[in-house]
């Protein structure tokens, strides 16, 4: 089980959760540049069989108990379902379909908003998706905002999951029962994944993109209140739209950078408005 060092907790945990965020839009980005080699299918391959080799190999979870098996079979479901933000990638630029994935989460913190004022946040995302549509915006591939969207639904349900499964051992479970689920795609990449240095890259990306970026976020949830930690998440859109800028030379022109700012303040407003005890003094 990966534990936290001493060196690891002096570290600010502000730090951890900004550099999960950039771990995990840096390996997206990765992934993207290595679709000339193994295409998406390969990619996603890749990623999910090596995360959920070293997640096994690294906690030794315990074997899951029967009443559990349909939370994990869930979880994993929702966990590949993310996964459908590398075929948004493949025709989006990597800042524009982090933004759309995000409307998933943004949406679930709204429909459990309870003050009026949080209108305010529907309201700034709505204007970022206009934005997007707007003069730069108005030939996006409709497969792809549709494979966007989607991944972002599956990342809201992956929240809830998440959330109700509580146990590290049930999140390695269910990155192994992803891993089934995705594996059959294999074959699509006409065994261009048995190459040596393939194998180290899809390792490298697993890492970076998914190991990292959980193992950070762990250790920052100890010391960091939840609400916190979403507030700061919220800065996905934007690292991704940089990741997209610097790895792979991904221009947005000004309203698309200005779209992603809208999606990550209304999503950082959002988890702020649902803070619990908001208003009450100490």
């Amino acid at each position: 089980m990966v534990t936290e060092t001493k060196a690891g907790r002096r570290v600010p945990a502000p730090l951890l959760i900004l550099g999960s965020v950039v771990s995990i839009q840096a390996g997206q980005a990765a992934g993207k540049a290595m679709f000339g080699l193994v295409g998406t299918a390969g990619v996603v391959t890749l990623r999910l069989t090596f995360a959920a080799l070293v997640l096994l190999l690294v906690r030794r979870p315990a074997p899951p108990r029967r009443e559990s098996l349909g939370l994990i079979a869930a979880l994993g479901t929702a966990m590949a379902g993310m996964h459908l933000i590398y075929p948004a990638m493949e025709r989006l630029p990597v800042g524009v379909a982090s933004m759309l994935q995000f409307l998933g989460p943004l949406t679930l913190a709204l429909v459990k908003a309870r003050r009026a004022a949080d209108l305010l946040w529907a309201g700034l995302a709505a204007t970022g998706v206009v934005l997007l549509y707007g003069p730069s915006g108005s030939s996006l591939p409709a497969a792809g905002v549709a494979f966007a969207l989607a991944s972002g639904a599956c990342m809201a349900a992956y929240l809830v999951l998440n959330k109700r499964a509580g146990e590290p051992d049930t999140l390695a479970w269910a990155v192994a029962f992803a891993a089934l689920l995705v594996l059959p795609l294999a074959p699509l990449t006409g065994g261009a994944l048995l190459r040596p240095g393939v194998l180290w890259a899809g390792l490298g990306l697993a890492l970076l993109s998914a190991v990292v970026p959980w193992s950070l976020d762990m250790a920052a949830l100890r010391r960091l209140p939840a609400q916190v930690v979403a507030v700061m998440v919220s800065l996905e859109p934007a690292a991704g739209a940089l990741a997209g800028l610097v790895l792979l030379d991904e221009h947005l022109g000004w309203p698309g950078w200005l779209a992603v700012a809208c999606v990550s303040a209304a999503s950082a407003g959002a988890a702020v408005s649902a803070a619990p005890g908001r208003g009450k003094h100490p």
